[in-house]
């Protein structure tokens, strides 16, 4: 089964969401915004998707741009921030057992399936 880190509101997220539905994927929705997202399970994303935890950030938020631009995090500390800022984080992010993707666009689900 897939796991889709979803978003509502992003139009991103949504458009991954209804990939699932159109092609009769079965799936578990985690709305990250409302339950949050622990450090441990950004970690994972790092880990499954073998990118750093700047590569799960959304540097068109205000908060990246106002508070995080420019200055020098290590991983652990941008997990946390991200933690902290679910807002940061990149979606849709797709997890099916031990792989994970981002799902822009949203047929790149199919790399892992």
């Amino acid at each position: 089964m897939v796991k889709i880190y979803h978003n509502p509101r992003c139009s991103k997220s949504r458009a991954g969401l209804s990939y699932l539905t159109e092609n009769n994927i079965e799936f578990e929705l985690i709305d990250y915004l409302k339950v949050g997202i622990s450090p441990s399970t950004i970690k994972e994303f790092t880990k499954t998707m073998k990118v750093s935890a700047i590569d799960l950030v959304r540097k068109q938020e205000d908060y990246y741009k106002n508070e995080l631009k420019g200055k020098d995090f290590t991983d652990d500390q941008l997990i946390l921030i991200i933690s902290e800022n679910p807002k940061l984080l990149q979606r849709p992010i797709m997890v099916v057992k031990e792989k994970a993707v981002f799902a822009q666009p949203p047929d790149k689900i199919r790399e892992i399936l």
